[in-house]
């Protein structure tokens, strides 16, 4: 009997050892640390990594994750300063660099961050305009980084960064954009093709200002266009004279006095037509044959009659 109780006492011994080891004996990893409470009193230093010791039944025991930590911010609903609403996704990384104040000073440091993040980005996002919102994403994000940080800092808290993930325009805004967006691009278009325009006409008055000082370049410059042009053999070029002679009209002849336009006849002046009329003749009567006045005057160099008696003579020779 008494082997038995023995036995049974040293069993029971060995649960109890086994028991109170393993609450006493923790792990701790190394992006862990452990803070303890003893008696209710906050030991001064974490413990961790590696294996650690605790008194049973006297110590409670707080484990602190120091890795960072990326927060979802939920979708928010934004009024910018211009009364347009919005929608923002955030994200938000932090980790904890003091144990002891993360356990101290708040009561749930994780849920703390998230609801301060949420607030603090509603109001920075609440004093800008749309317009600086969509292009100052950095600098925004940066601000409100800054005032997290500041916030939980007493917290034991370090906010790394917050970008802001996506911004919800509704469907009008996005249409109002897009034609600003295109009004934009077309006057940069129109005023790049004005300055082309601009400094393409500079360029030309330059040209013809040397041009003409030297009527030689300006000659070569007709002719190598005239050679570019004659590639295509479907086209006929008429171009003027060479010399200043050929081109220039000639003179008409000088009428003198008492002289009619009538008579100045292939640039020499003579006698009346056959169809002239002198001032004493009778009128000729429409339909009369017979030789009219000044019919027996000889025929003239350029006249019709001239051309006609040459060509009689020509042909009664030949025959």
């Amino acid at each position: 009997m008494a082997g038995e109780e023995l036995i049974l006492a040293t069993v029971l011994a060995i649960i109890l050892i086994v028991v109170i080891l393993r609450a006493a004996v923790k792990v701790v990893r190394e992006y862990e640390r452990l803070v303890i409470f003893r008696l209710g009193r906050l030991l001064t230093k974490p413990k961790g990594p590696g294996l650690t010791w605790i008194i049973p039944i006297f110590d409670r025991r707080v484990l602190i994750d120091l890795r960072t930590v990326a927060f979802d911010v939920p979708r928010q609903r934004v009024v910018s300063r211009d009364n347009v609403s919005v929608e923002v996704d955030a994200v938000v990384y932090y980790r904890v660099y003091d144990p002891l104040k993360a356990v101290t000073e708040v009561q749930n440091y994780i849920m703390a961050t998230n609801l301060l993040a949420q607030t603090t980005l509603r109001d920075v996002l609440g004093q800008v305009e749309l317009d600086e919102l969509l292009s100052k994403r950095e600098e925004l994000s940066k601000r409100i980084q800054v005032l997290l940080d500041i916030s939980t800092e007493p917290w034991g808290i370090k906010v790394q960064a917050v970008t802001l993930r996506d911004v919800s325009l509704p469907d009008t805004m996005v249409r109002a954009i897009a034609k600003q967006a295109e009004a934009e691009r077309e006057r940069r278009s129109r005023v790049i093709m004005a300055e082309g325009e601009y400094q393409a006409a500079e360029k030309m008055r330059e040209a013809a200002m040397l041009y003409g000082s030297a009527p030689s370049a300006m000659r070569l410059r007709e002719l190598q266009t005239l050679t570019e042009i004659a590639r295509e053999k479907n086209m006929i070029v008429v171009t003027r004279g060479i010399s200043r002679a050929r081109s220039r009209p000639s003179p008409r002849p000088s009428l003198g006095k008492g002289t009619r336009k009538s008579d100045a006849w292939c640039g020499e002046a003579g006698p009346r037509r056959p169809t002239d009329r002198a001032p004493g003749d009778a009128p000729r009567r429409r339909g009369a044959r017979g030789p009219g006045p000044g019919a027996s005057d000889p025929p003239r160099r350029g006249d019709r009659r001239h051309r006609s008696f040459h060509r009689r003579l020509s042909a009664r020779g030949g025959g």
